[in-house]
């Protein structure tokens, strides 16, 4: 490696944030010593390269990409389920005529109701 190579990767700095190491580098220090970029990303690290001082992309492994599209696809299914949970309480015949009545109601009467349940609620 040469020696102007081994300034452009040391000069890599930390970042503060990352899961556990991160290292930034400029897009031209990435592609100059992209062996090594790559090995810390198989290792776990955090890359973040950056162009005219602004990241600009990250690197991670495989791995760590794959956990966080598992997290991801976890909230979804937990957020569907709730939701689902949700319509079918809405489809009792209890729920169902209290909004046949909330959609026959005058607004004299929607303002009465709007009134009590703002009272319950304090």
């Amino acid at each position: 490696m040469s020696d102007k190579r081994r300034r452009a990767v040391a000069q890599a700095g930390p970042l503060r944030g990352g899961r556990g190491e991160s290292a930034r580098f400029t897009a031209t220090q990435a592609k100059n010593a992209f062996g090594r970029v790559l090995e810390m990303a198989l290792r776990g690290d955090t890359v973040v390269i950056t162009k005219h001082d602004e990241p600009k992309a990250i690197l991670i492994s495989v791995d760590e990409f794959n956990q966080l599209t598992r997290a991801t696809e976890r909230t979804l299914d937990t957020l569907s389920g709730e939701f689902d949970e949700m319509l079918a309480r809405m489809q009792s015949p209890k729920a169902r005529a209290a909004m046949k009545a909330a959609f026959a109601a005058t607004p004299k009467e929607l303002g009465k109701a709007a009134m009590i349940a703002a009272r319950k609620r304090g």
